[in-house]
């Protein structure tokens, strides 16, 4: 029985150093499946780990990455930025890509910045046209319950009022010119110049206070603070290639969509993000900054 004993003592050690040895899973690489998709692992009856492919949702517009008139999103992105970048104004950003929430857009989605059907590579100025009051006729329920003589008087007056409006009214908006006539943004001294990397315009020095005007006859597409680095800014469009930009002003005095002259005050200068009282100034065409200086009159 010796050998059976021998076998028997030998194979309850084996057992032992087996039971001792600790186990340790395989690292799994999580490998791609299909049409790019990463696997997932779900167990199966023969309890081996089988790669099932996960479904990713694509970002919106994900299939026009890389064409022109399109703008990938990149970190820290919002989208008041990309549409000074484009030379856009951010509301035909939201119209164009149907953004349901345009506070919330997400690395890698992809952003129309051009109108649909325009010619990517044309430079046409499209004219800024000057908003034009609706007036209507009282109804006869309305003119009715006014006495006749209340109503003449009334209606002469409104006469006169238009008239002396529409001789104070400045000359409309200009419609042909390609190139804005520009003026000065403030009466106060350049003191720093343009440099592409580090000052994107011109800085004025000023008080608090002060008068900004727009430099050239154009409409609001943005007066705000929700530029980080601008403070509160006004954004003009004055044309399909042209933007301007003021920057850090203490008061804003104009309105989205509002249609300005040049000249006409629009803020009042300030420190806002800024570590001292000042304007920044930008000229961007079709969304590239310009240096200001090359294109304003001299003094």
């Amino acid at each position: 029985h010796f050998p059976k004993l021998l076998l028997t003592f030998s194979l309850a050690v084996f057992l032992a150093g087996c039971a001792s040895t600790p186990h340790r899973a395989p690292v799994e690489d999580r490998p791609v499946g299909g049409a790019g998709k990463p696997f997932a692992s779900s167990g199966s009856a023969s309890g081996v780990t089988v790669g099932v492919p996960v479904d990713i949702k694509p970002l919106p517009g994900a299939e026009n990455a890389g064409k022109p008139g399109y703008y990938t999103v990149k970190q820290g992105d919002t989208l008041i930025r990309i549409a000074l970048e484009n030379g856009q104004n951010w509301r035909d950003l939201v119209k164009w890509n149907a953004l349901d929430k345009p506070n919330v857009i997400e690395v890698g989605q992809v952003l129309r910045v051009v109108a649909p059907g325009a010619d990517v590579g044309a430079v046409n100025a499209r004219p800024v046209v000057s908003a034009k009051a609706e007036t209507r006729p009282l109804d006869n329920k309305s003119a009715a319950l006014i006495p006749a003589p209340l109503a003449t008087a009334a209606a002469s007056a409104a006469s006169a009022a238009t008239a002396t409006a529409a001789s104070a009214a400045p000359p409309p908006l200009r419609e042909s010119d390609d190139e804005p006539i520009w003026g000065w943004p403030t009466a106060g001294t350049v003191s720093a110049g343009f440099d592409e990397q580090r000052n994107k315009g011109l800085s004025f020095n000023g008080k608090a206070g002060d008068p900004v005007v727009a430099a050239a006859d154009g409409r609001v597409v943005y007066a705000g603070s929700g530029l980080r680095g601008y403070g509160n800014l006004v954004i003009i469009k004055h044309n399909a290639t042209y933007l301007t930009a003021y920057a850090h002003n203490q008061t804003l005095l104009v309105k989205e969509d509002q249609a300005v002259r040049k000249g006409q005050k629009i803020a009042e200068m300030g420190s806002t993000d800024a570590d001292q009282v000042k304007l920044h100034f930008e000229v961007r065409k079709q969304g590239k900054p310009i240096d200001p200086a090359k294109l304003l009159p001299s003094r």
